[in-house]
């Protein structure tokens, strides 16, 4: 099986900045696309940003100039800096990852278990 564990989540003051962690383990032959998604109470869960294996990048307009993703293929972890945080910043950020789990096999998609950022004075 594959398990998402993230971490780096808190309460910030606005202007103020966090990295969150996603590290994939189990049974994993490869990944391709990694990504966070958050949902905030009332919200639906968007996309924030995502990464394929190669490194091209996607992000939400809400976000662009002030989070960065990027991933280590080797630790199977992908990252988010997100920098000059707002209040509306303030949600669950989840990680996904598209797991391949064996050679010529069809991929799954893995969720963490969410991580709560807070941005508030």
């Amino acid at each position: 099986q594959v398990q998402l564990v993230e971490s780096g989540g808190g309460l910030v003051q606005p202007g103020g900045s966090l990295r969150l962690s996603c590290a994939a383990s189990g049974s994993i032959f490869s990944i391709n696309a990694m990504g966070w998604y958050r949902q905030a109470p009332g919200n639906t869960r968007e996309l924030v940003a995502t990464i394929t294996r190669g490194g091209s990048t996607v992000y939400a307009d809400s976000v662009k100039g002030r989070f960065t993703i990027s991933r280590d293929n080797a630790k199977n972890t992908v990252y988010l800096q997100m920098n000059m945080l707002k209040p509306e910043d303030t949600a669950v950020y989840y990680c996904y990852a598209d797991v391949v789990r064996g050679l010529s096999r069809g991929s799954v998609a893995y969720w963490g278990q969410g991580t709560q950022v807070t941005v508030s004075s």
